[in-house]
């Protein structure tokens, strides 16, 4: 699916963004709604911020793809910058075609080129079909995360 743009988000596509978070088994379960407040809050803090990266897949001008990338300086791995990737979503006529892959290919791909030591991302448990996936990439299972909701 090598048709496809990768760009920083703007602020016309947040809909969009909010329609793709939506469009998920567990997305369908969380409390997504139209574009208001907190979601335009969100998203100018994002934008804002140079080591946050709303990154979505654009294919003839139709968004087919998100992912937040942020980018984390650290102390540990002597100083050594790391990837976060969360939200990635691909919309779901799309799913098994190869736009995941080539997502998260162009994700760590920027990661190298940004000189950071690891790239990384948490996956809901539930998710045995991600996992899958990312195990393909050769990610690792390498910690046991944990949240707390507030």
């Amino acid at each position: 699916m090598t048709d496809v743009i990768f760009r920083e988000a703007v602020r016309a596509d947040l809909p969009a963004v909010i329609a793709l978070l939506a469009d998920d088994v567990l997305g369908k379960a969380r409390d997504f709604t139209e574009v208001d407040a907190a979601y335009e809050k969100a998203f100018a803090e994002i934008t804002a911020d140079a080591r946050n990266h709303l990154v979505v897949v654009d294919r003839d001008g139709e968004l087919v793809g998100c992912m937040q990338i942020t980018d984390i300086p650290g102390l540990g791995r002597h100083g050594a910058e790391r990837s976060l990737i969360e939200s990635v979503r691909v919309r779901s006529d799309l799913r098994g075609q190869g736009l995941g892959r080539e997502m998260m290919t162009w994700a760590i791909d920027r990661a190298r080129a940004r000189g950071c030591a690891l790239v990384q991302l948490t996956t809901d448990k539930s998710r045995a079909d991600a996992h899958r996936f990312y195990r393909n990439l050769g990610f690792v299972a390498s910690h046991e995360g944990m949240k707390l909701t507030l």
